[in-house]
């Protein structure tokens, strides 16, 4: 059991109030900021921030240099360090304003939070992420059963994902009146749908597989026609339990939407795994799909409307984040230019 500072909780929530409310910070980034401040603070002994001391952050930084990942066993990364200290460096810097405490800290005492220049281009280097294939995801998607209906919702789900690319947190709140088989496209309304930065997104099905888009289209008919599901309920549903002879037995499909995407990309993992294929999450699609996309749409406006698509504003948003080009790539660009 954790010491207590009343005092430091207090002013912790206000500031905790203050990203959320003033900042508009998403509650996982709040969760993080809490979490970082917890971390300096324990290493205090939970002293009062008003007797912070420079020396404080020096001991706070070999610390967390030396820790590591009770999970992993292995040292934290550089981004991890990096984000702990980015939530104490915002949190001192608010705090010199504060008062009672603006005569004890000054705006200069945050920057020692700061990560020294390695450490910072360590955290910050762009690694390459495993993504599956576009044969990879069709190969895993045909060893997929279909004999339930959680299998149906799982096969439809991995179609789901190759026809929008969408985001797994905003997969989780679709409902299926969302979806418009008319015009082939799904509305990710941002009053009702868990996008990124709440933004609205409308994304038209991608023309990657036949198979994908009829397998979609039978779940959605299952629903509306067989489970005789309305506008308002999950487009990919929790499964309903009960009790049944002792035991807790699957007995159909719930109405509402799952709480969070553990589920779905757990579902997502599975299937892979079923076909002998590394464990890729649902955002691995993103990637397959963007170099699906640089052939399939050559042309800068094709580009464009394909990154708008899976709902950047930028095109180089898309390119920088999901089509990077390896050292080797660039070398054989290099040499063998296109010709005029």
């Amino acid at each position: 059991m954790r010491k207590l500072n009343e005092e430091n909780e207090r002013i912790k929530r206000r500031y905790l109030q203050y990203l959320k409310a003033a900042k508009r910070k998403d509650a996982s980034t709040v969760l993080k900021a809490a979490e970082g401040i917890l971390r300096f603070e324990a290493s205090t002994g939970y002293a009062s921030f008003k007797k912070f001391r420079i020396e404080q952050v020096i001991k706070f930084q070999d610390r967390l240099n030396d820790a590591t990942n009770k999970a992993t066993g292995k040292p934290l990364s550089k981004s991890t360090i990096r984000s702990i200290l980015s939530a104490n460096k915002g949190f001192v810097f608010w705090l010199a304003d504060q008062t009672g405490y603006k005569s004890r800290i000054r705006h200069s005492d945050a920057d020692y939070f700061n990560m020294d220049a390695k450490g910072a281009r360590v955290a910050s280097a762009v690694r390459e992420t495993p993504y599956p294939s576009i044969e990879m995801a069709r190969h895993a998607f045909s060893y997929m059963p279909d004999g339930t209906e959680t299998e149906r919702r799982n096969k439809a789900l991995f179609a789901f994902f190759m026809l929008t690319g969408a985001r797994d947190g905003a997969v989780t709140s679709l409902r299926v009146k969302h979806i418009n088989m008319i015009d082939s496209c799904v509305y990710q309304d941002a009053r009702e749908v868990k996008t990124k930065n709440s933004k609205t997104i409308t994304t038209f099905f991608l023309p990657v597989d036949t198979e994908y888009l009829a397998c979609f289209t039978d779940w959605g008919t299952f629903l509306r026609k067989d489970k005789l599901f309305g506008p308002d309920d999950a487009l990919f549903p929790p499964p309903r339990f009960a009790q049944i002879d002792g035991s807790f037995t699957v007995t159909g499909l719930k109405r509402e939407t799952y709480k969070n995407a553990n589920a779905i990309r757990a579902a997502i993992k599975e299937a892979f795994t079923r076909a002998d294929l590394p464990a890729f999450t649902p955002h691995a699609f993103r990637k397959t799909l963007v170099k699906w996309a640089d052939i399939a749409y050559p042309t800068r406006q094709a580009f464009k409307a394909f990154s708008q698509n899976i709902g950047h504003s930028s095109v180089i948003t898309t390119v920088s984040a999901y089509c990077p080009v390896s050292t080797e790539e660039q070398g054989a660009l290099i040499k063998k230019p296109v010709q005029a």
